[in-house]
């Protein structure tokens, strides 16, 4: 069934960051929809069926929202799994952030520029939508990183669904990628293309493979970078990041790099979802 989830609350409170980690776990996102075109919306989704997680977030930038927004979700709750997250925060720690980040509050015209008034004022128009969320994220005390988890926590069954690994096999002679997060030289494993007979092949090709691995340094070195690997990836989750490029390197790309590659992958889709592999180089000679 289709998963629907709004994200709604008070001005300041994260709902930008949250949108980012929304997308990052494969939500199609839409900020700032008017409350009346929502099922308009949804219908037209229903044509594609690439989309299958919808997030809309509303707040009170769209004015007079709510009557339209609560009777839309009623609406729609008959046909789909809808969520509501609503993000709160204390005043006091919404003032801090207005006052580090300059921006203006959506109500502060309306209370001659007075912060205060404007967060009283805000949080009265989204009572009723605090009353009927299904999960509530206080995030005056949460960095970025933390609301993120909170939110694996609620959407996610495991962390399995959240990191995206992207290995990637290159050859130095033609440039080092520059979106890697980690990189590996193994130009210092024995290289297949002094020999005649698997020259012209890559290491996708079983006889570079058995011969890259014929070597006990080729599979220490492997088993080293794993178990480093396995150990910084939960690191990275936890500091909210959703995508880890591994890079490895060898001269050309064609043999030590995509072999070595290959395995890395192999592994990785034993304990995550998401994990693909690209030879950059494969087929420069």
């Amino acid at each position: 069934m289709r998963e629907i989830l709004f994200l709604t609350g008070v001005s300041g409170a994260g709902k930008s960051t949250a949108m980012s980690f929304l997308e990052d776990i494969g939500y199609y996102c839409i900020d700032n929809m008017p409350a009346e075109l929502i099922s308009v919306f949804i219908g037209l989704m229903e044509k594609n069926d690439e989309y299958h997680k919808i997030a809309i977030v509303a707040d009170v930038r769209n004015k007079g929202v709510f009557p339209a927004f609560q009777e839309a979700v009623k609406n729609l709750k008959d046909e789909y799994t809808v969520k509501i997250i609503y993000l709160d925060c204390k005043n006091t720690a919404l003032q801090k952030r207005y006052k580090l980040t300059r921006r203006k509050h959506p109500l502060a015209d309306k209370f001659s520029g007075e912060i205060e008034k404007a967060l009283v004022y805000e949080k009265k128009l989204l009572q009723p939508i605090l009353q009927n969320a299904d999960y509530v994220i206080d995030t005056s005390d949460l960095s970025a990183a933390e609301l993120r988890e909170r939110l694996t926590q609620i959407l996610l069954d495991d962390d399995r669904d959240v990191m995206n690994l992207h290995v990637v096999s290159f050859g130095f002679k033609h440039g080092i990628p520059t979106d890697a997060d980690f990189m590996l030289d193994v130009r210092c494993l024995p290289n297949p293309y002094w020999l005649e007979s698997l020259r012209a092949k890559s290491g996708l090709d079983q006889e570079v493979t058995d011969y890259v691995f014929s070597f006990p340094e080729t599979q220490e070195l492997l088993d080293r970078l794993i178990a480093l690997l396995d150990y910084l990836a939960p690191l990275y989750i936890k500091e909210g990041k959703s995508q880890l490029v591994i890079a490895i390197g060898c001269t050309g790309g064609n043999h030590r790099s995509v072999a070595i590659a290959e395995a890395l992958a192999r592994h990785f889709e034993q304990s995550w979802d998401n994990v693909t592999v690209n030879h950059r180089d494969i087929n420069r000679r």
